[in-house]
Formats: C-alpha cells, structure tokens, sequence
C-alpha cells in the first residue's frame, strides 16, 4: 500500500519467527534462563515489587520503580511466546495481581504517587514519570495478551488508558499537558492496535501533537493556571530541548535533549505517521533521523553525548572516553529505525538498526547476561565495568525485552511483498494470497558471508522478495535456483527486489563479501582527528589491554598494515578476531622527562582487535575504538 507517499508495511509477527543461528539464539536462551529469573530478583529485593502492596511500613518507591516491574513483564511475555515456562507464567501472573491490587477505583496505577504523594497526581508531569510508567505498563499489557491471549493485565491497562483518557485531552475541562518522559504516546498506539478502540490512538495523537505548547493545569491552592514546567524553565530557559518540548514535534529537524526521551518520542511519531498517513510527521521524522545519522551518532549506534543530561550535546561533539552513549538510547534507536522501515522499506533504516544491535546494544549486557553497563564508553582507562543492577535500573529490562522480541525486527510484509531486513538463520511464516509462505535462512552470520534462503509453499504464487544489501557491503553477488541474479538493475532503496512466480523450494544464495575495513570520522569530530576504527561487516572492532599492553594510548596502526580475520570459537563465546602488526611507542627512554625535541622511539607488535559488544568480558583493563594512524 502506498498512500500520500508513505508506504506501508507490517512487521511479522514474534510468534511467526524462528531463530536457530549460532549467535543469537544463545543470546535470546540466556536471556530466557537467566537473565529474566535474576532481573526477578533483583525487582524483588530491591522492594519494586512488594512496593505493589502499598503498605505503609513497606517499601518506598520510586517514581519509575513501576516501568521497571512493567519492562520485565514484558521481556517475560515476549520470552512465553517463543517458549512456554509455567513457572514464568505463574511469576508473572503473580505480579499482575499485585498491580490489580494497587489499581485505584478510578483506573490510576502508579505505586509512587497512591503510597507517598496522593494529592500530587497528576501534579509533576516533568519529573513524577507517571505517563512514563503508565506507557510502559500499557506495552507490558499488549505483550502478556499477545502472548498468553489473557487479558487480566491487558484489562488493567485499559482501565488505566481509559481514566487517562478522562484527564488528558483538548476538550474543554481536561489537562492541555504531556510527560516530561515520552513513552506514552507510543505506548496507546500499541493498545489502539490490539484493541481497535480508537480512543487511544486520538489521546496519543493529542500527546503528541500537544508537545511544544506551554502546559498548564489550575493549581488549587493558588487559584490560578500554572505551567507544569514553569519553575524549569524560568531557571533554565534552553532547557525546554531536554524533553524536546522547545518546538511542535512536526517543525523538530535537529535531535536535542534527553537521547532516551527522543527516540520514544520519535517512534510514536512515525507510528502515528503510519496510522494517520500523516507526511508530515513522517517528514520530520526523516529530518531528525538525517541529523542524528550525519552528526549526532557514534560508529557503534550509540547515542547522547553528555551524562549530565544524558543526551545530545551539539554537532560532531563525540568524546570516547566521556561518552554517556546510553544502553536505552541505542535500544531505543532500534526501535525508532525498525518503525521507519514500515513507513519506508528503505536500507538507510536497517543498517542503522543493526549497527545499533550488533554494537551499541549488545555491549550493554555482558556474555553471561548478568551484568549491564548504563553508558557505554567507546574507550576506557580500565576503570569502566558493567554492574548487576542499578539505582536507576531502566537499561537491564530494556535489554531483556530487546532480546526476548528479537524476531519481530527481522522480517516485515504487505499484501504482496516480503521484506527480509536482518540475516539470522531461522525462518519465517507467512501468509500471501491467502496461503502460507515460509522463508528459511541459513547463515553464520556476522562471521560468514554467505546466507541461504530456501521457499517453502504448497502453490506457485507470484510475490516481490526484497533482501537487504547492507550499506557496508561493496560486491554483493546473488543466485536464484543457481542462476546469476543482476542486482544493480533490480537495487530499490538499499534492497535487491525478486519479483516473479514462486515455487516450492525456490533457492537463493545470497553473498555478502566481508572485507575488514578501515573507518573515519567527519573531520569536525575533532576527538577523532588522525584516528581510525576497524570494521568487519556490521561489527565495530576495538583492541583492550588484556590482548594487547596496558597503554593502549601508546599503539599507532600505520595506514599500510595488513589486517587478517580469523575465527576463534574458544574466544569470547565464538568470535572473528583481527589481528596485525602496529607500532608502540617506546616510552623508556624519556625517564622522568616530561618534553623534548625528539619523538619517541617505537617498535613492532603484534596488535589483536575483538568486537566492541564483548569488550570487558575478561580481566578488567582499558580499551579503545579509535586509534591513532600516525
């Protein structure tokens, strides 16, 4: 469908994809064992869950404890999909009626404001999270029905959506105002899909269209109308970027503020784009992502600059090691890429949606997936460590739900066409011209190049097979049935379309040369000037202490050095490993010498480079991304 040039397209379904592939699959099974289980605990020894009970004498919550208890839930519905677990079932049910519990007769659900601060609702929309912590349990509804068809949480959150409705909105009477922290607005397009209750798509609608105004409610002591930011931004008057509140959302072509804040905010707008065939919102969606791509983003798809406000700064600002780069942010950088490719199946879109993946999001969990980093430096002095839990713990369960859902970013589909936008192996099921149509992948991918595609349906039909040629890949070659297949003349926005008559075990071998390649920043990214990154497919490499000396600072890879890929299964569970000769300066000499006329003196070694995801994985020692050619 294409409609005021918007296209439009759906993503396939979780329950509809299979992953058996090699590096994923141990991810998503760790995830599902341990991850999930432990992030339990920690919610419940920490008080986030008994915080539910809302006694008195129990204990004092946050004002986000509740979206923590909510992403879990939604990891763990995502995870039943795939895998049923009774005991996670029943955990889960269990948590749903404590948040039952805690439901007020009205609808209202927030454990912080019913136990500390009851004649503060709705009162702090800066800095309470309330419609932050509602939009998360929304997700966590839609995520338990979907899986379980129960609706005990789904029913909750509707309640919940439908008294929210009853004080927001533009009709006379209701609160003109919007969360400091985007999420809800996203949040009540996902129930309006499940639900087909259009009310919640307007209310979303209003949120977002509301933002950029000047919110204000009747303060009832005071007996007059006062903004809800107004003590913020009499203080700090720039500071309406921080939550992207400093323009109407259609007129925003710069990316400011809160990183994690903006891209909720952008995934609504480009779901809101997608339900309303609005291009307007699309186009700025399109504006904000090309300002991000060219001057606001790391090579790892890491996000936001500065921990201060934990988000962006100015243009080409990307320190490496002050670099706050939040797990959520670049979590929340997937999820905006993967909406703008069912508004457009473009490949901009899946190239930065797996840089981020295979980069920015996965080193925040380490390999065990026990302990996350919040911010991810791209170099360290060996004093940066991931941690079991935080005070402020939004990172660990973003993740989790990011893997347990990782099939849906896979594949997307209309009418009449079958986008395959990541290369797992696994499968995907899906239904075209009313019959079913399965696509089977078989890879080793990131590691190998080659990934084969095999049709599996029960009658020719015709359809429109779009496979992604990566932006880094520069001499693609595919076969279909073992005949030579000309790309360049069937190439549509980053994809190689097939269009003809499908048979039942049609074969596809698609090539993907992997060359390891050298990478620069702009020139304005003056931390980066004279330094070079390694890249190898859609993995960003750096070198740590432990394989290489504790000076990192002191290796030089001079521009003629030969790089050689090699595959270490025993190394950092399974990984491609680059290695060749570099130059370390001799430092020795210099004694207590703090300058002099002559360089430093130098000598040969053998430099080792492993993905960034994995670094700090062994013994704790610095590490870098970029690195100085001369």
């Amino acid at each position: 469908m294409h409609v005021k040039g918007i296209e439009k397209y759906r993503p396939l379904p979780l329950q509809n994809v299979d992953i058996r592939d090699r590096f994923w699959k141990p991810k998503i099974d760790i995830n599902r064992e341990h991850t999930i289980p432990f992030q339990y605990k920690q919610c419940l020894d920490t008080g986030r869950v008994n915080a539910l009970k809302l006694k008195k004498d129990g204990p004092v919550p946050h004002p986000f404890w509740d979206s923590d208890i909510a992403k879990w839930i939604e990891a763990g519905s995502y995870s039943l999909t795939k895998h049923y677990d009774p005991a996670l079932d029943q955990l889960i049910d269990g948590v749903i009626e404590l948040l039952d519990y805690a439901q007020q007769p009205d609808g209202y659900l927030n454990s912080y404001i019913t136990l500390v601060c009851p004649e503060r609702r709705w009162k702090d929309l800066r800095d309470s999270h309330e419609l932050y912590c509602a939009g998360h349990l929304i997700e966590a509804g839609v995520a338990h029905f979907n899986a379980t068809k129960k609706k005990s949480l789904l029913d909750i959150v509707c309640k919940y959506a439908d008294y929210i409705d009853t004080v927001f909105g533009p009709e006379p009477g209701k609160l003109k105002g919007y969360c400091g922290h985007e999420e809800i607005e996203l949040a009540l397009i996902k129930l309006y899909r499940v639900t087909d209750n259009d009310k919640y798509l307007k209310l979303s609608h209003f949120f977002i269209d509301e933002r950029g105004k000047e919110p204000h409610y009747f303060d009832e002591e005071q007996k007059h109308i006062k903004g809800y930011f107004d003590d913020l931004f009499k203080t700090f008057p720039n500071l309406k970027e921080y939550n992207q509140s400093h323009r109407p959302v259609r007129e925003q072509d710069k990316v400011v503020g809160h990183s994690v804040r903006a891209m909720y905010l952008y995934c609504a707008m480009a779901d809101l784009a997608l339900e309303l065939d609005d291009l307007q919102l699309k186009t700025a969606c399109e504006k904000l992502w090309q300002n991000l791509n060219g001057r606001n983003m790391y090579i790892t798809g890491g996000i936001g600059s500065e921990e201060k406000y934990e988000g962006f700064t100015f243009d080409f600002d990307l320190p490496n090691e002050t670099s706050y780069a939040e797990t959520c942010a670049a979590i929340g950088l997937v999820f905006w890429n993967h909406r703008m490719l069912q508004l457009d199946c473009n490949g901009r879109y899946a190239d930065l949606l797996e840089r981020a993946l295979y980069n920015g999001v996965l080193s925040g969990i380490s390999l065990d997936g026990k302990k996350y980093f919040y911010h991810n430096p791209l170099a360290s002095l060996g004093n940066v460590h991931r941690k079991e839990w935080f005070g402020v713990s939004c990172c660990p369960p973003n993740i989790s739900r990011l893997l347990s859902s990782l099939g849906e970013y896979l594949y997307s589909q209309n009418q009449n066409t079958i986008n395959v936008h990541l290369y797992i192996e696994g499968s995907g099921t899906f239904n075209l011209h009313n019959q079913q149509v399965i696509l089977h992948q078989k890879s080793n991918y990131p590691w190998d190049e080659n990934i084969d595609l095999t049709v599996e349906l029960n009658q020719q039909t015709d359809f429109k097979l779009k496979l992604r040629i990566p932006g880094w890949c520069k001499d693609a070659k595919l076969t279909v049935n073992g005949d030579s297949f000309d790309i360049l003349n069937h190439f549509e926005k980053g994809y190689v379309v097939i269009d003809r008559k499908w048979s039942n075990h049609d074969k596809i071998s698609l090539i993907l040369p992997m060359p390891i390649e050298r990478m620069y920043s702009h020139p304005d990214v003056r931390q980066n000037v004279n330094h070079v990154s390694i890249q190898r497919g859609p993995i960003v490499y750096c070198i740590e202490g432990t394989d290489n000396v504790r000076n990192l600072h002191d290796i030089i890879l001079p521009l003629n050095t030969e790089l050689r890929a090699e595959y270490d299964e025993y190394l950092l569970g399974g990984i491609v490993k680059i290695s060749g000769k570099a130059k370390l300066l001799n430092t020795d000499s210099w004694n207590d010498t703090l300058y002099r006329s002559s360089p430093p003196d130098d000598e040969t070694i053998e430099l080792v480079a492993v993905p960034y995801y994995a670094w700090d994985n062994r013994e704790q020692g610095p590490m870098k991304v970029w690195i100085p050619e001369r």
